[in-house]
C-alpha cells in the first residue's frame, strides 16, 4: 500500500515548504521507517538554506538521500532518527539512525540504517552525524596525553569535539567563542571557556570550527611551536583570508583539513563509514550530550523555523524536530 507522507523542501534559497510525498512499500532488503526526530545542523544546513553552496561543490555536498539539486528546489538533511515499521525481522521495531532528510516516513535499503544502542535515547541520537564528524576530526588530530587543546567555535561540531577531547587523560581543553552565552555549555561539558581575546596560547593542538577567517587566524595565533590546526569549518562560497606571514613559517605551524566525507586515513583500514558511525553512537550514551540539544519544534513548524536559524535570530546548537506519532 502506498502511503501519503510529507517532506520538507527548500523551494528557493531562503524559503522552504512542506510537500506531500508518496511512499511505497519496502522491497526485498529495504525498510520502511517512521521518523521520530530529525536534527537541524546550524552550519551546513543553514548554508544550504541560504543557497550558499558553491557550484563546484554541488557533487561533494550532496547528501546520501537528497532529492533535487542545488541551489533549489532540494530536499536536504542528514540527521534522522526513526523506528523501522517494515523490513527484515531483526530490524522491525528497532530505533535507527539514517542520513535522511526531514520526512515523516521513508523507504531505504536496510544497510542504510544503523541501529541506535539501547543506552542512547532516540532524541539524543540525532547528534550521531555530529559525533561522527568529531570522531573523524580526533582521528585526524591524534591528540596525545596531557596535550593543551583549544577548540575555536562552540557550535554543534566544536562543542562535541571539546567534549570528546576532554576524555583524553591529562588533556587541558578550552572552548573558545565570541558568544559568552556558550560558557555554560563549556561548563556542562567539563571544559574551560574563553573569548578569543582571552584564550590561552601555547597550545599543542587547535581544532577550528567557527567557519570564519578571524577564527582561523586566531587558531594559528594560539599554537605552540610546531603545533597543528585541524580545520573542520565549511566556508561555502566565501573567500578565507589566512595570515601565513607573521609566525606561520618561523614556528613551523601546520593547517590540516578534516572532513567527514572520508574516513580518516589513521583508521581507514579498520573502520569504514559504518564502523565510524557505530563508534559515534556508542559515545552518545553519555547524557552530557543532551547539553547540545538546545530547542525543539514540531515538523509542521519547519518552514518558519529555518529562516530564523539561518539569520541567527534563533540561537541554537542542535535544534530538534519532533514528528507526529502513529497514523
Amino acid at each position: 500500500m502506498t502511503l501519503r507522507e510529507h517532506a520538507f523542501w527548500l523551494r528557493t534559497p531562503g524559503e522552504g515548504e512542506i510537500r506531500p510525498v508518496e511512499v511505497g512499500p519496502p522491497g526485498e532488503g529495504e525498510v520502511l521507517v517512521r521518523t521520530l526526530f530529525t536534527g537541524l545542523s546550524r552550519g551546513t544546513e543553514t548554508l544550504v538554506f541560504r543557497g550558499e553552496v558553491p557550484p563546484n561543490q554541488y557533487a561533494t555536498m550532496r547528501a546520501p538521500h537528497q532529492d533535487g539539486d542545488f541551489p533549489a528546489p532540494v530536499k536536504y538533511g542528514y540527521l534522522n532518527v526513526g523506528q523501522v515499521e517494515q523490513g527484515p525481522a531483526d530490524l522491525v521495531g528497532r530505533t535507527i539512525f539514517c542520513l535522511y532528510p526531514h520526512q515523516t516516513r521513508y523507504v531505504v535499503p536496510a544497510d542504510a540504517v544503523t541501529v541506535v544502542p539501547d543506552a542512547v535515547p532516540a532524541r539524543r541520537a540525532v547528534l550521531a552525524g555530529t559525533a561522527e564528524t568529531a570522531v573523524n576530526a580526533l582521528w585526524d588530530a591524534a591528540p596525545l596525553l596531557g596535550d593543551r587543546i583549544s577548540v575555536v567555535g562552540a557550535g554543534m561540531v566544536g562543542a562535541t569535539v571539546a567534549a570528546l577531547a576532554a576524555r583524553f587523560p591529562g588533556a587541558r581543553v578550552e572552548l573558545v567563542d565570541v558568544d559568552p552565552g556558550r560558557a555554560p555549555v563549556a561548563a556542562a561539558l567539563g571544559v574551560d571557556f574563553a573569548h578569543p581575546d582571552d584564550a590561552a596560547d601555547g597550545r599543542d593542538l587547535v581544532v577550528h570550527a567557527s567557519a570564519t577567517s578571524a577564527g582561523l587566524a586566531r587558531s594559528l595565533e594560539l599554537l605552540a611551536v610546531e603545533g597543528t590546526v585541524i580545520d573542520l569549518s565549511w566556508y561555502g562560497d566565501r573567500t578565507v583570508a589566512v595570515p601565513l606571514g607573521e609566525h606561520f613559517h618561523s614556528r613551523r605551524l601546520t593547517i590540516r583539513s578534516s572532513q567527514v566525507g572520508r574516513v580518516s586515513p589513521a583508521r581507514r583500514d579498520r573502520h569504514g563509514y559504518a564502523g565510524r558511525l557505530a563508534v559515534a553512537l556508542d559515545l552518545l550514551a553519555d547524557d552530557v550530550f543532551d547539553t547540545l540539544l538546545t530547542g525543539e519544534s514540531d515538523f509542521a513548524d519547519l518552514p518558519g523555523l529555518l529562516p530564523r536559524l539561518a539569520d541567527g535570530s534563533l540561537p541554537a546548537l542542535c535544534h530538534v524536530i519532533r514528528y507526529p506519532t502513529g497514523g
